[in-house]
């Protein structure tokens, strides 16, 4: 069998013996298992293996990109020269490149802690156990004559990446993930709350106890019951870490090199300017040990370095491809982004409730949409009233809405507690003067 640096490296020599002048090839594969219970009984399970090789093609100054997963020698050479013929009819584009050799320097040879090398001795019988303790977990709970259905999943996955370019670079990658889940919907007069709970890792030791996620998916449904649209007006707002990045979120298409370069985000000519609070400190680390987005080198080859992307509410970088670099005469400086962290505090969301006399806190995001040209945002919202530094009741069918300028510099208060099942490490955060609709 044909290891990954074998078959990019056959896929590179067919690329260029067919014409193309550069070429970057990429082996990717990847296995993703899935069980799923449902209200005491198996319901599938899903166990799959894909692979393919892609190919970015430069020719007579054209680009194209192009992908297969037959990756037998023969049906290659005949995918490629098509390919090529394709690519040279495509119109010129001058800024099509690949990196500068430079971008592959300084790649570092650290274990990132990614792979976890039990992950094919774990047995399908322990997998299907713990996907059905969590479902049977979320039905102990008291008050669980309200529950109406419960579905719980084991997931496991190995990706692994081989690159190659033809001026130089070449490098692999390769990790796995585990995440264990729980959905739970309860009657209720007016509907069908549903809530969920999940939890993952990079090695399955670090998974919770199964219990831990079944009770916690069934309580947070529980205490949706009863909910009822709250009263409009200005709110000191805190968001729960699990939803917070959905807020961040929705900066990272504005701070996207095509963005700017196609003058439709709110950010350009904003670098060294003030764009939120100076609590507001934001870094793109890709060298995170076992985190999410964590990698030695990005999506193009280029070594994967810290990029401060906000430093005390000032803009510092945007996330720029070379495509985008060349094409605004600026230096690359990377096209995706990899850990997202934030400077944190000193409070935890339970501190920072007991310091709320009247807020709401928010623990879904609903639907919603964002402006990347304007900033402009709306989100539907759930969660709870907060009174007197206590949870209260819980509220639904809300609307936040306002621009990304004003409303990030309205932030008060960054928790101490980034939720750690993500790329993008967000913790409690906290606004002030929050414009909320309801009744």
């Amino acid at each position: 069998m044909m290891q990954p640096k074998e078959i990019a490296a056959m896929g590179l020599q067919i690329a260029q013996k067919k014409g193309a002048q550069s070429a970057a090839v990429s082996y990717n594969r990847s296995r993703n298992v899935s069980i799923d219970w449902r209200d005491g009984a198996l319901e599938k399970v899903e166990d799959g293996t894909t692979q393919s090789l892609s190919f970015e093609l430069y020719v007579d100054g054209r680009y194209s990109v192009v992908s297969t997963s037959d990756l037998r020698k023969e049906s290659l050479a005949t995918f490629v020269e098509s390919a090529v013929a394709t690519t040279r009819v495509l119109a010129e584009d001058k800024d099509r490149a690949l990196p500068d050799p430079k971008y592959y320097q300084g790649l570092i040879e650290k274990d990132l802690h990614l792979m976890d090398p039990q992950q094919a001795s774990i047995s399908p019988q322990l997998k299907r156990d713990l996907a059905r303790e969590t479902e049977a977990a979320a039905r102990s709970v008291k008050d669980n004559q309200h529950i109406l259905s419960v579905s719980s999943q084991f997931s496991d996955s190995l990706d692994e990446t081989f690159r190659l370019h033809s001026n130089g670079f070449e490098g692999y990658q390769a990790g796995t993930t585990f995440f264990l889940s729980a959905s739970v919907s309860v009657h209720d007069k007016d509907g069908k709350p549903e809530e969920f709970a999940y939890a993952g890792g990079r090695y399955f030791k670090t998974l919770p106890n199964p219990k831990t996620i079944g009770i916690e998916a069934a309580e947070r449904t529980l205490a949706r019951r009863g909910s009822s649209k709250g009263a409009s007006g200005k709110y000191t707002m805190i968001v729960e870490p699990r939803v917070a990045g959905r807020l961040l979120a929705m900066m990272r298409g504005p701070l996207s090199g095509r963005s700017l370069q196609q003058k439709q985000s709110y950010l350009e000519g904003k670098m060294g300017q003030s764009i939120a609070s100076s609590l507001l400190t934001i870094t793109d680390n890709p060298h995170r040990p076992s985190g999410f987005g964590s990698r030695l080198f990005d999506n193009e080859g280029m070594t994967a370095k810290a990029l401060p992307i906000i430093e005390k509410g000032v803009l510092r970088n945007y996330y720029l491809d070379t495509y985008y670099a060349r094409k605004m005469e600026l230096q690359p400086t990377t096209g995706s982004t990899s850990n997202v962290e934030l400077a944190l505090g000193d409070k935890d969301k339970n501190q920072w409730i007991n310091t709320v006399k009247d807020g709401i806190l928010v623990t879904s995001f609903l639907g919603g949409n964002s402006n990347g040209l304007t900033g402009d945002f709306s989100l539907g919202i759930q969660g709870y009233m907060i009174r007197n530094g206590q949870i209260a009741e819980p509220i639904g069918e809300m609307n936040l809405s306002g621009n990304l300028l004003p409303f990030f510099q309205n932030l008060i208060g960054v928790g101490n507690d980034p939720f750690l099942y993500s790329s993008l490490l967000a913790p409690t955060l906290v606004f002030d003067q929050v414009e909320i609709a309801g009744t």
